[in-house]
């Protein structure tokens, strides 16, 4: 890719921004590439001040690496940061992996426990939009105390309703198991974002990369029995996005017989700026 030589273009790491008005933003995870990925989106950087983002709040979805780095970058606020996850997740971001209290050092941290009971909540100052958790089944992250006692609030998925269009979005970048609770949601979702980490189960083992099958990563596969193609078969969303997508997966050669494969099933592969209107 990097030579030009296949059908590629680069992403950054998976994260996702969230407006009712296009003005002020929830950021869904804060990924290394954060800084970046504001430099590519005019609407984050209003430049109402000297330091200035469009980003009000920042949501996180578990507090894997690659989902809470990006919070460094952040530091500079002239305020503290409004910042919503569950207890699980918060209290490994002040103990194990300390970046709250870091930024503790900088503008600081509003920490908002997540509860995961059924309810939605509103993040201010979006007006239309609820963002309602759901508990997924998956693994603390590697460098958690918990890692191999998973806890219900390790992981999440997250169903967005726009008060003003009615219409729903069902986002979850890391999705290993298809449970009641999580097949019922992304049955009423518009719009489903979904875990597009490995096409195959033993991908990761295949090129070398690594000794863990996406399962055991936490991931569905999208190919194979139960997989992710399969998934997306049973719901009636009218967009099915993949996002989250490993550099590994051949699905991001746009030429490759694994592409033509996920168009012919109505499944599409997201990107940076990727702009979703519902």
């Amino acid at each position: 890719m990097r030579n030009g030589t296949i059908k590629a273009v680069s992403r950054t790491q998976s994260s996702i921004a969230v407006s009712d008005d296009g003005i002020d933003w929830v950021l869904i995870n804060a990924s290394p590439d954060v800084l970046m990925q504001i430099r590519a989106t005019p609407a984050l950087q209003p430049a109402r001040a000297v330091r200035d983002t469009g980003i009000a709040a920042v949501l996180l979805m578990d507090a894997q690496i690659d989902h809470v780095t990006g919070l460094l970058m952040l530091r500079e606020r002239g305020a503290p940061l409004p910042l919503y996850a569950t207890a699980e997740v918060l209290a490994d971001l002040s103990q194990a992996l300390p970046l709250t209290r870091v930024l503790g050092h900088y503008c600081g941290v509003d920490a908002h426990p997540l509860a995961i009971n059924g309810e939605g909540l509103s993040i201010a100052p979006l007006q239309n939009t609820t963002f309602l958790p759901i508990p997924l089944l998956s693994k603390a992250p590697p460098y958690s105390s918990h890692r191999e006692d998973p806890h219900p609030g390790d992981n999440i998925g997250l169903m967005l309703h726009d008060g003003a269009s009615g219409a729903r979005v069902f986002y979850a970048p890391g999705l290993g198991h298809m449970s009641d609770a999580v097949e019922a949601a992304m049955r009423q979702a518009d719009v489903l974002l979904v875990d597009g980490t490995c096409w195959s189960d033993d991908e990761m083992i295949t090129l070398g990369l690594s000794k863990k099958t996406a399962h055991m990563m936490g991931h569905l596969p999208q190919s194979g029995p139960g997989g992710m193609i399969e998934v997306l078969g049973r719901m009636p969303a009218r967009r099915k996005i993949l996002i989250h997508i490993n550099n590994s997966n051949p699905i991001l050669r746009e030429d490759s017989a694994e592409r033509a494969e996920l168009a012919a099933h109505g499944i599409e592969v997201a990107f940076d700026g990727m702009d979703i209107i519902v």
